[in-house]
């Protein structure tokens, strides 16, 4: 008997697919199908998906090519399987020629034609249309932001709004869009959506005539940098039923989503303290970060990663908070400690642009302990520890490249569907916001 294996998302089961499984089922007599599950998706990029894995695993079936159906779970898991059920042909579409050559060392591999003109990201774009995101700013995150679009289906970010024509001129002719403006009336008619990516003190006032005018609007952090004008965007946002989000990417990538489901699940017994360390030392003082009349500093600039992973974990219903800081001879802060107090839990986060410090997060809790060793913001990797070390359990996730990829999806299916962000809620955002502005007020 000659067993094939093949393997696919197989979302919005469609005419290309059942002539894959069609095509790999007559390399043989039995045909293994691997369908990829959730979490996989997710650390391979895939972030669009719109059936649950069960509904992926029925449309395979009902295709009546498969003898046995499995999930893929992880890379890697293609040789394992190969050797587990004795394989003799692994067959995929030729769209991936070249990229499963490896396999050749445990069975024969053959990338059949795959049907053109159809695929499941079509199909998504032809259901729900196509977003048309505009940037708002041509800086260093915007860039980033630009390249990792690439990996969300269903966005065309065309368009850039700058005051500066030349600069953003030459990035709409780096990144190939297809429009610019530096007029922002002209801009917000062109798009559904922006992304704002400009300096802090300019958040408030593009975010508000965004919404005003009908847009969605992400908006990087720190979002506001005063409690009331945060409110103020909620409010606007939530009357003209339009989605505002907070683009700290950290909310919204797998694995530390993953880290907060379990460290409140119980498994290290009540949590009593949170540790949150970022720092990175910056050496160049003509930039915005060390420019006091931009808001430059290290509370602005760094402090809604460790407050995020703070206030998801312990609430935004803090009673006190402080603040203990170095300046220098800068006339922003270069390190602060920012000392948050609970009814029954405390927490500390470290931020810093001229002092370095381990940047890790500790959760300590009544029955054992969770660390995330450093960078936590592109969270990986953890270890839940107890008191005997070999009930340590570690866990790893996939934090692809720069990760702003995992916010923009969020934010695109929030749109789509209808729904609130469920990774930043708007009282833990104000609630940021409102700490920000109270450190602030001690300088100004």
């Amino acid at each position: 008997m000659i067993k094939v294996i093949t393997y696919g998302t197989f979302d919005l089961f469609h005419e290309g697919h059942y002539n894959i499984l069609k095509k790999a089922k007559e390399q043989g007599d039995y045909l293994i199908v691997g369908v990829t599950s959730e979490n996989y998706d997710k650390t391979r990029g895939k972030l669009n998906v719109k059936q649950s894995l069960i509904e992926r695993i029925e449309n395979v079936k009902k295709s009546g090519f498969a003898d046995k159906i499995i999930v893929e779970e992880y890379i890697g898991q293609k040789i394992e399987d190969i050797k587990k059920f004795k394989v003799d042909k692994f067959v995929i579409g030729s769209d991936w020629l070249g990229k499963f050559d490896y396999l050749k060392e445990y069975c024969e591999v053959i990338y059949v034609e795959r049907t053109k003109g159809i695929s499941s990201t079509q199909l998504r774009n032809k259901e729900r249309g196509i977003l048309k995101l505009g940037c708002v700013g041509a800086g260093r995150i915007a860039r980033r932001m630009c390249k990792e679009s690439k990996y969300v289906s269903g966005i065309n970010f065309d368009y850039v709004y700058g005051r500066n024509e030349e600069k953003i001129k030459e990035f709409t002719n780096k990144y190939d869009l297809n429009f610019y403006s530096t007029d922002y009336n002209e801009f917000l008619k062109e798009v559904d959506a922006v992304y704002i990516a400009t300096p802090h003190l300019t958040h408030y006032e593009f975010a508000k005539k965004a919404l005003e005018k009908g847009k969605h609007v992400l908006c990087e952090k720190p979002l506001c940098l005063e409690k009331a004008k945060a409110e103020e965007l909620y409010r606007i946002a939530k009357e003209r039923k339009l989605v505002l989000y907070e683009a700290i990417k950290t909310a919204y990538s797998p694995a530390f989503i993953r880290l907060i489901s379990l460290a409140k699940s119980g498994v290290i017994g009540e949590i009593k303290d949170v540790d949150a360390t970022f720092t990175k030392l910056m050496t160049d003082y003509s930039l915005r970060e060390f420019d006091k009349n931009q808001a430059g500093g290290s509370v602005t600039e760094l402090s809604t990663y460790p407050l995020i992973a703070i206030i998801k974990l312990l609430g935004y219903k803090y009673e006190d908070v402080e603040f203990v800081s170095y300046y220098g001879d800068k006339d922003v802060d270069l390190y602060t400690k920012i000392i948050l107090k609970y009814p029954n839990s405390i927490a500390t986060a470290q931020v810093g642009l001229g002092v370095k410090r381990e940047g890790e997060l500790i959760i300590s809790g009544t029955k054992g302990y969770i660390i995330v060793p450093a960078p936590w913001w592109k969270t990986e990797y953890f270890e839940i520890r107890f008191e005997n070390p070999n009930d340590t359990e570690k866990y790893f996730y996939k934090f692809e490249e720069d990760g702003l990829r995992y916010e923009l999806s969020e934010f695109l299916n929030s749109i789509v569907n209808h729904t609130s962000n469920i990774h930043i809620k708007e009282e833990e955002s104000i609630a940021i916001s409102e700490i920000i502005e109270k450190f602030r007020k001690l300088r100004l």
